[in-house]
């Protein structure tokens, strides 16, 4: 690897793609080749009650080199995007200041934005709004909600699709909060600053990665979430913690509340994580820079071209 010259020189590796595409695999050897540490921009691997649901790294991959971000918030926690970006800039500054490389991996496509690109600084969150909006979704349904967005802000509500229940009531929580269109807001983001940032994506064959996540979500069922997810609801923790939506936890606790069996609900998870996988790659297709590798993380074939990719992009 080249030294940098500067400080806007130091690199910051981001590696990206779809659940079960091999992520971690290839960010712990890129790190291990460029003195890098990990830092993790998975929401769901951050929350440090679930294990067996979030496909974390093993402990023999966190032994190998330093791991960032991961077991670092509770379950009952709230935590944000803004809240991301700044937990994750700080700690890809620090890393730097060690004389290291942060290597960003994780499929949450909306944390990575608020880290590289930065997130407007709208009004805080309302949890009495927000109860506000949902009972009106519940009620009325997600439609109205659009209804009522395009009359109060049109052009973020031609950017919102109308069952996309997250950003139609963080919009209208903006609109309520601060009087104003939240388009009328956007724009004031501030990117990262002082690193090279170099983008990698792992795009493997969608029949390959589908049967790589069916298996996944078997072995997760087969490894205990079933009891992982019994033991947090009797330690207290309410099934309405936004954690508990994570793929496979939702269905977990509807067996253990009786109302589906577990065929049904291994069925359920493992169509949902297809359908996440997809969403994630277009989602991060939307994000200009990344190189694209056709292939598993976990492949000699992906480690030799994204070695490729970070050197040439050094040497530029």
């Amino acid at each position: 690897m080249k030294p940098a010259n500067s400080q806007s020189d130091h690199p910051l590796v981001c590696i990206v793609g779809p659940t079960s595409s091999g992520k971690s695999s290839l960010a712990v050897r890129i790190a291990a080749r460029m003195k890098g540490e990990i830092v993790n921009c998975d929401s769901m691997q951050m929350i440090r009650e679930l294990e067996i649901g979030t496909a974390k790294p093993g402990t023999g991959e966190r032994a190998s080199v330093p791991h960032h971000l991961f077991d670092v918030i509770s379950l009952a926690d709230v935590y944000s995007a803004g809240s991301y970006m700044e937990d994750g800039r700080r700690v890809c500054r620090d890393i730097r200041a060690r004389g290291a490389v942060p290597i960003v991996t994780g499929g949450t496509g909306l944390y990575l934005r608020a880290l590289l690109h930065g997130i407007f600084a709208g009004p805080a969150r309302s949890e009495e709004i927000r109860r506000r909006l949902k009972r009106i979704a519940e009620g009325k349904g997600l439609p109205y909600l659009h209804r009522w967005l395009a009359r109060k802000d049109p052009e973020a509500a031609a950017r919102i699709m109308k069952r996309d229940r997250v950003r139609l009531i963080r919009a209208l929580e903006v609109h309520l909060a601060a009087g104003r269109p939240m388009s009328e807001m956007l724009g004031g983001e501030k990117p990262i600053s002082g690193f090279l940032v170099i983008k990698i994506g792992l795009n493997p064959a969608r029949d390959l990665l589908y049967r790589r996540i069916n298996l996944k979500v078997e072995q997760m069922f087969a490894s205990g979430l079933l009891e992982e997810t019994r033991r947090l609801l009797e330690a207290g923790y309410d099934e309405s913690c936004k954690g508990f939506q994570a793929l496979g936890y939702r269905y977990a606790i509807q067996v253990i509340r009786g109302s589906m069996d577990e065929d049904r609900a291994l069925e359920l998870a493992r169509r949902d994580t297809r359908r996440y996988a997809k969403r994630q790659m277009t989602w991060f297709r939307k994000e200009e820079g990344i190189s694209w590798i056709p292939d598993f993380g976990d492949s000699e074939n992906a480690y030799k071209e994204a070695v490729k990719i970070i050197d040439e992009s050094l040497v530029r």
